[in-house]
């Protein structure tokens, strides 16, 4: 038996849609086949930023301070920030997230010092807060930044994600192009766009050791 010693096996947005049109019993026959399908595409995209973390869009950055200034404006292409430390001298500072209510209650937002507690304002550009606010212009804000997946933007494209992703991904097109043009399959397709999707998020997890430790204070023995 003569294997391949291939793993480069990657499909552009045009293969990808060509698959959907085949699940719903479809051909992709004119240029609106594809501009439709390319934008329910970019729309899905959108969709699993809001399913959940995606490893792979997970960026770290770095920002320097400036000293009294404690706003940040991030890329546009941030979705979230899921945690943030101060490193001054080759150490690093956790920095707690807090609520807006709680940023809010701050009650004087100019008191200067090592930075201990960050806010991130959800706007269309992010901005994120810190206080207190820095003593230098010095230290190094390091953030891991859940960011933006590229668009699909030509038909040559390939798509921004490791292939663990790929089956979920022809799935979930399958079933968008279902709700427009193939309404008989479109319980299946989704039956199946969200199996895909659950096995693809399980195997994309955090492997990181978690212990439970029960507290003892209110155990009593006769």
């Amino acid at each position: 038996m003569t294997v391949s010693n291939s793993k480069d096996f990657e499909l552009d947005v045009a293969e990808y849609i060509e698959e959907a049109f085949e699940r719903c019993g479809l051909e992709v026959r004119t240029g609106y086949d594809l501009k439709t399908a390319k934008r329910s595409l970019n729309l899905m995209l959108a969709e699993w930023a809001n399913r959940g973390l995606n490893q792979w869009t997970i960026k770290q950055r770095t920002q320097t301070v400036t000293q009294a200034d404690g706003e940040y404006d991030l890329g546009a292409d941030v979705i979230d920030v899921l945690s943030v430390v101060v490193r001054r001298s080759n150490t690093d500072y956790a920095l707690t997230r807090v609520s807006r209510d709680t940023f809010l209650s701050i009650p004087v937002k100019t008191t200067q010092g090592r930075p201990s507690q960050f806010f991130l304002d959800r706007q269309i550009t992010p901005n994120l807060k810190i206080w207190p606010v820095p003593e230098n212009s010095t230290d190094v804000i390091v953030y891991d930044a859940l960011t933006r997946m590229d668009d699909a933007d030509a038909q040559v494209n390939t798509l921004d994600m490791p292939f663990r992703f790929y089956p979920c991904l022809a799935a979930g097109l399958a079933y968008y192009i279902a709700l427009k043009r193939a309404p008989n399959r479109l319980q299946m397709l989704k039956a199946m766009y969200e199996e895909e999707f659950e096995r693809a998020m399980t195997e994309d997890r955090d492997r990181a050791s978690f212990n439970v430790v029960p507290q003892y204070q209110y155990f009593r023995t006769n």
